[in-house]
């Protein structure tokens, strides 16, 4: 909260602003053409309110982004705030475009503030349909970004600032969204819809109910992001949904994990027995 102490006539009036410190934001900053980018990052550093941004070069590296283990994000999410104040993002992007990774934002409860910078101001009206406070065309000026952070600053304190308690357990409220790419379509893979996933070399397969879909991230990184949200080591090659392990048995190799119904049958390394043993049981107690 940020109090501020005022007098009129001698008397003190005191005024609370309902966003926490809005005076230093943490500004996400997405285009695709780097130029543009480290324009419109230079523009937002130098205006005194903003104290940090990242920059992230399409809609893509934006929402692993916000769903990585960055302290400031993370501790914002498990505070009941928004991952960052604000989302400074061009809409013609290759993949995933500006617009539809808006909608994702937009979808956030709490959700951050959108602000569209873009050579192109056909795509205006569907803009503010999102909920967008401003729309900047390119190239980015610092007059004009300062404007529109203005704006962003006004919806901040216009808007009921909400404070949870941390998650029992460390768990995340809100479900990470794997943006996965083929022949040229970005598809949104939610985090919760994944069973189970196997180490490709440097890549990692997610396994859903609807098939299973390639990411360029290795296995241990997944494993450390996803590890207060449920899942677990088993093998060197295999991280499991923890909720999703109906039997913990003794095959011709070692032990062995199934799946489900007997839909998947994975082994477990010795390695990871141990940790898997007091994962299960601490998990049936808890439940």
């Amino acid at each position: 909260m940020v109090w501020t102490d005022t007098r009129v006539d001698g008397k003190m009036q005191v005024t609370v602003s309902a966003h926490e410190d809005t005076r230093r934001l943490l500004v996400l900053a997405v285009d695709d053409e780097l130029p543009g980018l480290d324009q419109l990052k230079h523009c937002l550093e130098a205006n005194p309110v903003v104290g940090r941004v990242v920059p992230a070069v399409d809609a893509s590296e934006a929402l692993r982004l916000l769903g990585s283990e960055d302290d400031e994000i993370r501790i914002r999410k498990e505070r009941g705030l928004p991952p960052v104040d604000a989302v400074f993002a061009d809409i013609n992007m290759p993949g995933l475009s500006g617009m539809e990774m808006s909608r994702v934002f937009a979808s956030l409860n709490p959700a951050p503030v959108l602000v569209f910078v873009t050579g192109h101001a056909t795509e205006a009206v569907n803009a503010f349909d999102l909920g967008a406070v401003d729309y900047v065309l390119k190239p980015a000026r610092q007059e004009r970004i300062d404007k529109a952070i203005a704006r962003v600053m006004e919806k901040l304190q216009s808007a009921p600032f909400r404070e949870v308690a941390p998650v029992e357990d460390g768990a995340k409220a809100d479900d990470e969204v794997i943006p996965v790419e083929l022949a040229g379509t970005t598809k949104l893979i939610p985090r919760s819809s994944v069973r189970w996933v196997e180490a490709q070399g440097d890549y990692a397969r997610l396994y859903t109910n609807e098939g299973s879909h390639l990411v360029r991230i290795p296995l241990a990184q997944l494993e450390e992001r996803w590890e207060k949200a449920g899942f677990v080591r088993i093998h060197r090659s295999f991280l499991v949904s923890l909720h999703l392990i109906t039997e913990l048995r003794m095959g011709q190799g070692g032990y062995q994990v199934v799946i489900g119904n007997e839909e998947k049958v994975l082994p477990v390394s010795r390695r990871h027995t141990r940790e898997l043993k007091d994962r299960l049981v601490g998990s049936s107690r808890a439940g």
